[in-house]
């Protein structure tokens, strides 16, 4: 038997939310479990409701979208958000995801795109819409700057959620030296905070095969 998927919808439109409802619920396997209209609400209900995957828009009242994805990622890594929006410019779309969020969808795509959206997030994969995607493609095309093997070691430990100092004790280094790693990091790797930090170190594998050193 199929599980059933668990799906919140966070828009301050209604009618949107209702509209979207509407089309998700008419799937046998997706359950919709809230929609709520702020980021405020979503930090306050979600733990409980436990989603496994989170529908976000951007501009909110209270607490926006991209706050809240922030905010609900630092309390949960392992949460999936797939930002649904109006706004197709790239640097939306690259804040969203440097943010954390796993997708971005545009609002006037097609009913099943947003089926297939929540099923390749539910696999732990990225999915951009075309109109997404198409934003990004200049910037995708560039050259990613790759980290030093030092880089790299300062992001494992950020990843584990170590603060600056104690990665600092760790490597015996500066806690400047410490923080000059983790903005080339970001700088680097297109991510502006520390819960991106760790969905890029658990999707890139990084943090595969530390659990024992913990």
């Amino acid at each position: 038997m199929t599980e059933t998927i668990r799906v919140a919808i966070i828009d301050d439109h209604p009618m949107v939310a209702e509209g979207i409802q509407s089309i998700l619920e008419s799937y046998d396997d997706i359950t919709v479990v809230a929609t709520l209209s702020n980021g405020r609400e979503a930090l306050d209900k979600l733990p409980d409701l436990k989603p496994d995957v989170t529908l976000m828009d951007l501009n909110m009242p209270e607490i926006g979208g991209l706050t809240a994805t922030e905010m609900m990622l630092e309390r949960d890594p392992a949460a999936r958000i797939l930002i649904l929006s109006m706004h197709d410019s790239p640097e939306y779309i690259s804040t969203a995801l440097s943010h954390g969020a796993m997708g971005y969808v545009l609002k006037d795509v097609p009913t099943e795109e947003i089926r297939i959206a929540i099923d390749s997030v539910m696999k732990g994969q990225r999915y951009l819409c075309t109109g997404a995607k198409g934003s990004l493609e200049p910037s995708d095309g560039a050259e990613r700057e790759s980290l030093t093997s030092r880089e790299q070691t300062v992001l494992l430990e950020l990843a584990q959620g170590k603060s600056n100092k104690q990665v600092a004790n760790e490597l015996a280094i500066s806690v400047r030296t410490v923080e000059t790693h983790r903005k080339n990091i970001k700088r680097k790797l297109g991510i502006s905070s520390t819960a991106g930090l760790t969905r890029y170190a658990m999707e890139n594998g990084v943090l595969q095969g530390t659990g024992a050193g913990l």
